[in-house]
């Protein structure tokens, strides 16, 4: 196994970064042990949640020495899709790689490494995960939090490259997951974890699909491939950019960087057009504008769908809105909303985990008029997220926080980040034009809210850029990190 914790890309780590980096492994060794030695057996089945509409087969692990029957792979047309479960973003980003795999006639593995729960590697992830929602719920409840520690380290902490030497070697810890899986499948990792896991396990082709588009080092797997969604990131990776504060680094090599454009499904994609053309028929006719919320994965920002609720509601009422709320596993949320405004429940139907009832209401929302309020929510968690993105093709307007959702091709309104590094990927959507400002307080939400329903123009303008966006392959992130994947193993469908 090659040490990558004392030289990143040429950089040389000090001997106290490196010695950080080891007593972190050691730290976790010790709390969660070290199954380097144990033989996981590999079982594949269907996905029984996106099995039927993106083609995904799950790999899970057995316990050692057990005998369940199992499929086998495709090692011709397979594609492993990395991952984990850490809020929804990386499982959305996995959906939309699984979804461009199946429509190019290759088979996508769901490999989630934050799901095997008897193994060292999820436990490792799942401690970290937990630290990270507790942050991510904190800083929106105070702000002197958010300003003194969530911020400054997701904008610089993250950034650093002495982080990337810590995670590194966490990532050693990780590795056992991959032993039972044919090193020449490619894999696709849509978080570094996974990423770094696959090739301290000795995977042949890794590609590392980079989320963000603020650079930093918490994003990098020497020896994969890495792909990035702007050319923004781009030049910021090339010359790991602030990653060792204002040094000049040595920089990424140019074959281990590449621009791909945004990664999004093929069900989305193919049909932009069709989308947008409904949305500004509706707006024609007079219909209501329809929004979309859609909480994160931390359960975070309930005040601010609060807000935007009660500004709708009249709206609603006389029938000049509709509202999708998708509260994603957090029922929570949706029950606290209900307490605190008492007039959305008359005015609601929820789809509460009634999968093929939300597919059908999806379905028929394409071409079909619809009013009120809808709430979502699903108790499995590839329900939860895709449900957003079944619901997307119909709303005119999403209403996000900008994470993963800011690269994709629906007219946005942007609320307040959770975390500095979000803000740029608010910047970028505004620059192309598919989305609005990132609205930092609720003032400036609402103000965004009655731009969109009264007045035309921006609508209109965001659906025509993003027909030209598509036109200019800035959706076609996902297919090419696809090809990219085969072609290191030198297949083409």
């Amino acid at each position: 196994m090659s040490e990558k914790s004392k030289v990143i890309f040429g950089n040389p780590m000090t001997e106290k970064v490196y010695r950080k980096a080891l007593r972190s492994k050691q730290k976790y060794s010790r709390k969660f042990g070290d199954d380097s030695a144990v033989d996981y057996p590999v079982i594949i089945e269907k996905n029984a949640h996106i099995g039927d509409s993106l083609g995904v087969m799950d790999v899970r692990l057995g316990e050692p020495g057990s005998s369940k029957e199992s499929a086998a792979f495709d090692t011709d047309k397979g594609i492993i899709v990395g991952n984990i479960r850490m809020g929804f973003g990386h499982y959305r980003i996995s959906m939309a790689i699984a979804s461009a795999a199946n429509s190019m006639g290759y088979t996508p593995y769901w490999m989630d490494l934050n799901s095997y729960k008897q193994t060292t590697c999820t436990k490792v992830i799942s401690a970290q995960n937990d630290l990270y929602s507790l942050g991510s719920r904190l800083s929106g409840k105070s702000r002197l939090f958010n300003k003194l520690v969530w911020e400054p380290m997701n904008y610089e902490g993250f950034r650093k490259l002495s982080y990337n030497a810590s995670d590194q070697m966490n990532a050693e810890l990780m590795a056992p997951v991959y032993r039972n899986v044919p090193k020449d499948i490619p894999v696709v990792a849509t978080h570094v974890w996974p990423a770094q896991a696959a090739i301290h396990a000795g995977m042949k082709h890794v590609v590392n699909a980079i989320p963000d588009n603020w650079p930093m080092a918490l994003h990098l797997s020497e020896g994969s491939l890495h792909t990035v969604q702007t050319h923004y990131a781009y030049q910021g990776y090339r010359i790991l950019n602030g990653m060792q504060g204002n040094d000049v680094l040595q920089p990424m090599p140019d074959d281990a960087l590449v621009y791909t454009g945004h990664y999004i499904d093929h069900e989305l994609v193919s049909n932009i057009e069709a989308d947008c053309e409904a949305r500004l028929k509706r707006q024609a006719e007079g219909k209501p504008i329809r929004f979309l919320l859609t909480i994160g994965g931390a359960g975070a920002q309930k005040e601010i769908f609060s807000a935007i609720i009660k500004s709708l509601l009249p709206l609603i009422r006389k029938n000049k809105a509709a509202l999708y709320v998708n509260v994603g596993d957090y029922r929570n949320v949706w029950e606290e909303l209900v307490r605190e405004i008492p007039e959305l429940k008359e005015v609601s139907t929820e789809h509460f985990d009634q999968w093929k009832e939300t597919e059908q209401f999806a379905k028929e929302a394409l071409t079909g008029d619809v009013q009120g309020v809808h709430a979502f929510w699903h108790m499995n968690i590839f329900e939860a997220v895709y449900c957003t993105n079944l619901l997307m093709r119909s709303c005119d307007v999403l209403v996000t926080k900008p994470s993963e959702l800011a690269f994709y091709p629906v007219p946005k309104l942007f609320i307040k980040r959770v975390g500095g590094h979000e803000q740029w990927g608010a910047i970028h959507s505004a620059e192309i034009g598919d989305g609005t400002l990132e609205c930092r307080d609720i003032p400036h939400t609402l103000q965004m809210i009655s731009l969109f329903t009264e007045e035309k123009s921006l609508l209109a303008d965001m659906c025509e850029n993003i027909i030209k966006n598509k036109a200019a392959g800035i959706y076609d992130g996902a297919y090419k990190v696809v090809e990219l994947a085969m072609a290191k193993k030198g297949k083409q469908a």
